[in-house]
């Protein structure tokens, strides 16, 4: 994303799936972020300031899902699943590729 802005979650590669629209799913999981912020055109540096508030929210959970409180890890669970289904309908393909 050098010198690059964010597509946004919704425009993301892998229907989103990735290490930044992992961090946006994350913000919209502890309400750092609404729902509808997808974070289209943000700077590197606008993802990172995100990332290290998404990293601070996580920290009380050992970055666990399995660890949240029971509304957060229903929740948890809804956006990714609802995030893989449309990567899926999108062709997403889960295994790793070699660059992963």
């Amino acid at each position: 994303m050098k010198n690059k802005l964010y597509a946004g979650v919704d425009k993301d590669n892998k229907g989103g799936l990735t290490h930044l629209g992992r961090i946006v799913r994350d913000a919209w999981l502890f309400g750092i972020l609404p729902e509808t912020q997808t974070c289209e055109g943000w700077s590197a540096a606008q993802m990172q300031n995100l990332y290290e508030k998404v990293h601070a929210a996580w920290k009380p959970y050992a970055h666990i899902p399995s660890h949240l409180p029971d509304d957060l890890r229903e929740k948890h669970t809804k956006l990714y699943a609802d995030a893989i289904i449309k990567a899926r309908k999108n062709g997403w393909d889960p295994e790793l590729g070699e660059d992963e």
